[in-house]
């Protein structure tokens, strides 16, 4: 199982190493956005799937976790990262540090939002049902709206990475295999935590809450580690969003976004990582794909979506997972 593991890790690599040599000089810059803004919302769907599928919970403010990491990542590659970045370039090359900063500010972008989250996680996790989905909206809400209101990183204007001090300093970041390789991150430190031993508590508080803390499980507990970890992911395909855009507004993280991410989560399957994936890629290319039909493309966009919802209610994969994934929690023997 380890030499399969170890196969298996090989062969991402490899994939992603091909994805960034090989995407760049065959697709024209636009489509290599697209599959970017697909690693992103998988990133994305797959944070809040561990939420609202494997712990039962209705959390429709997902896309203010991913404004503040988007926020504060941007703010301190803007007002510190340059500096430094510019400072260290004098001793390796730029592409290096660059290599070794990026993580950084991801890490940065994550652990904001994850704090963000706790804050909002403790009082509003318990509720249920709707007065959870309504709490977690109006969370969203605010942390939009109070960064509308911060001068500091734009305000109305919106954000541009670009320091003032040091424009010779790129702080985009347009690795397909940097926001991929974070795409499978996430995807395995998820499907480990929701697929080992201990992921049964997130499940049972799914099934019955109530049946749940008669066991023993500490249901706030878990229902506040699980968006602790959602809040985190959010926050690090934020900042993924920010610094691959090279501009933001909270226009990008309004209560829309969060619907479309509620949307990948449940037409993917409530319960299914695998879901969730296909979902996010599907939905975020669609209208790309439908954009040759000019006017009538949201029109197509919404008709499929509701054709989705008749014919698989329970979404495309319902609970179930596609092999790899399924098998990722378990680790190697």
């Amino acid at each position: 199982m380890r030499v399969r593991s170890l196969l298996a890790a090989s062969g991402v690599v490899a994939l992603l190493v091909l994805l960034e040599v090989v995407a760049p000089r065959v697709l024209n810059p636009y489509y290599v956005t697209i599959l970017s803004r697909i690693g992103i919302a998988v990133i994305a769907a797959v944070s809040l799937q561990l939420v609202n599928g494997f712990t039962g919970q209705f959390s429709i403010g997902h896309a203010g976790f991913m404004a503040i990491g988007a926020y504060a990542s941007a703010a301190l590659s803007v007002f510190a990262g340059a500096a430094l970045l510019d400072a260290v370039s004098q001793v390796v090359p730029l592409s290096l540090a660059r290599i070794a900063y990026f993580p950084l500010v991801l890490g940065f972008g994550g652990l904001v939002a994850a704090v963000s989250g706790l804050v909002v996680a403790v009082p509003a996790l318990r509720l249920r049902g709707d007065y959870l989905a309504i709490a977690t909206l109006g969370a969203g809400e605010i942390i939009r709206i109070a960064i509308l209101n911060i001068d500091v990183v734009g305000g109305a204007r919106g954000f541009s990475l670009a320091s003032p001090a040091h424009p010779a300093i790129d702080l985009r970041f347009e690795s397909l295999a940097g926001v991929f390789g974070v795409a499978v991150v996430t995807i395995a430190v998820i499907a480990r935590l929701v697929y080992a031993g201990g992921g049964l508590a997130f499940r049972a508080v799914r099934e019955d809450e109530t049946a749940a803390e008669s066991i023993g499980i500490a249901t706030t507990r878990v229902k506040v580690e699980a968006f602790l970890v959602a809040s985190f992911f959010a926050g690090v395909a934020g900042a993924l969003f920010a610094h691959s855009e090279g501009y933001i507004h909270t226009n990008s993280f309004g209560f829309v976004r969060s619907f479309e991410l509620v949307a990948f989560v449940v037409l993917g399957g409530l319960g299914s990582l695998t879901g969730a994936i296909l979902a996010a890629a599907t939905l975020t290319a669609l209208p790309e794909v439908l954009r040759g039909f000019g006017e009538w493309r949201m029109i197509l966009y919404s008709l499929l979506l509701i054709a989705t919802m008749i014919l698989r209610p329970q979404g495309l994969l319902g609970q179930r997972e596609l092999w790899p994934i399924s098998r990722l929690g378990r680790g190697a023997k």
